[in-house]
């Protein structure tokens, strides 16, 4: 799904099943697998298919659609921060994430933009000197060292792309598209169990940020080769997809933004 997400989504959402079985086996999934997971995925209303002759297209479906969406303001918008907390008088039942329970009435969330309300009497709070283990608390509710290692793993997998300048080394544009595609799984694995909470109550050597410059050095890095490959050999029913659409742009846009706020930063320090 990695591939809808990241190439074929934002260049118009179809792609020939055989592209994408191609795709795949640079990855090691022989033509059955595809077309096994597929079906799955069909079965399960993420894909939708369209027979044209004997070629078959897929697309996301609209729930699926959103889904991505929302993985896509996760991979290319930073992370609101977050000010202070959200507490809630809640009664019984579940929680969405990153809400978490203090007590069965009482519920606590990061206050960010992004993070909803949930029902109940709703407060802000923040913490008033040092009383009690914040961090503690933070690392047991959110399971934080859960976190802290699928980011670590994600810059152990990633960090050998950079040459010793700190920019990526030079690829075919085949492995940079395999490579990008990977970035983005990793990254957004790691990403999705990061509740964002204030960073006082992140552990001192929180790897968040590292990970979160090191995925926008890479993918920037990356997409020129991998698009130009995109461009090449990516078909859907009305031929090649394009290397660059207003939407990529958009996307690399946004991270060269963020990377330009932490030059700008780094000279101010």
């Amino acid at each position: 799904m990695t591939i809808y997400g990241d190439v074929v989504e934002p260049r118009g959402g179809a792609l020939w099943i055989g592209t994408l079985i191609e795709c795949c086996g640079r990855h090691g999934l022989n033509e059955t697998l595809v077309r096994t997971a597929v079906s799955r995925l069909v079965a399960s209303g993420n894909l939708e298919g369209v027979r044209i002759g004997r070629k078959s297209y897929y697309h996301l479906s609209e729930s699926a659609r959103e889904e991505f969406r929302e993985a896509a303001r996760l991979l290319f918008l930073p992370s609101p921060d977050a000010r202070d907390w959200l507490l809630s008088l809640t009664g019984a039942g579940d929680l969405p994430p990153p809400w978490m329970r203090l007590s069965p009435t009482v519920a606590i969330a990061p206050n960010r933009d992004d993070v909803a309300p949930v029902d109940g009497v709703l407060m802000r709070a923040e913490q008033i000197g040092a009383h009690g283990d914040l961090r503690s608390l933070a690392r047991e509710k959110w399971a934080l060292d859960d976190v802290a290692r699928a980011y670590e793993a994600f810059l152990e997998r990633h960090q050998s792309l950079l040459d010793g300048r700190g920019t990526v080394s030079s690829l075919s544009p085949e492995e940079a598209l395999a490579r990008r595609l990977r970035l983005v799984h990793d990254y957004r694995h790691a990403a999705l169990k990061d509740p964002g909470l204030p960073r006082g109550a992140c552990p001192t050597d929180w790897p968040a940020e590292r990970a979160r410059r090191l995925f926008v050095t890479v993918y920037l890095g990356l997409s020129a080769m991998a698009d130009e490959f995109v461009g090449e050999t990516f078909l859907n029913d009305n031929g090649a997809l394009s290397s660059r659409t207003d939407e990529t742009e958009r996307r690399l846009a946004r991270l060269e933004s963020e990377a330009a706020a932490w030059d700008r930063a780094e000279v101010l320090v």
